[in-house]
């Protein structure tokens, strides 16, 4: 399935860093409100990327959930979770909001976006 033709408002991951490395935003957006368990912290949090003109693309799983070939939002459950993403991408800091409907915004740097083609 092509993504970009079937759904134009979502990615999978290597489009998701493509595009945060041309300048979009990473947008964190908090699902489900987090809480300590044991000395960890979990939560749902889903990532989107959002360019200057407003364009919103949701970051979904590589790999289809059912026989539909359905589309499914890729939601990261802890909060080294959240983190691993965004260090992944090329992220030196993170910012996580912890309450259900917050969200936080990060843009590389350029420094980050030479590192992460490096």
């Amino acid at each position: 399935m092509d993504l970009d033709k079937e759904a134009p408002n979502v990615v999978t991951e290597p489009r998701f860093r493509d595009l945060a490395e041309h300048g979009y935003r990473v947008e964190v957006l908090c699902k489900s409100g987090a809480y300590r368990k044991g000395p960890n912290w979990h939560g749902v949090w889903i990532m989107r990327v959002v360019s200057d003109e407003g364009v919103e693309k949701l970051l979904v799983t590589a790999r289809t959930r059912t026989s539909h070939n359905d589309i499914k939002i890729r939601e990261i459950k802890t909060v080294t979770g959240v983190i691993s993403f965004l260090q992944g991408i090329g992220f030196s800091h993170a910012d996580i909001p912890l309450e259900e409907g917050q969200r936080t915004v990060h843009r590389l740097s350029p420094e980050e976006i030479a590192a992460a083609r490096a």
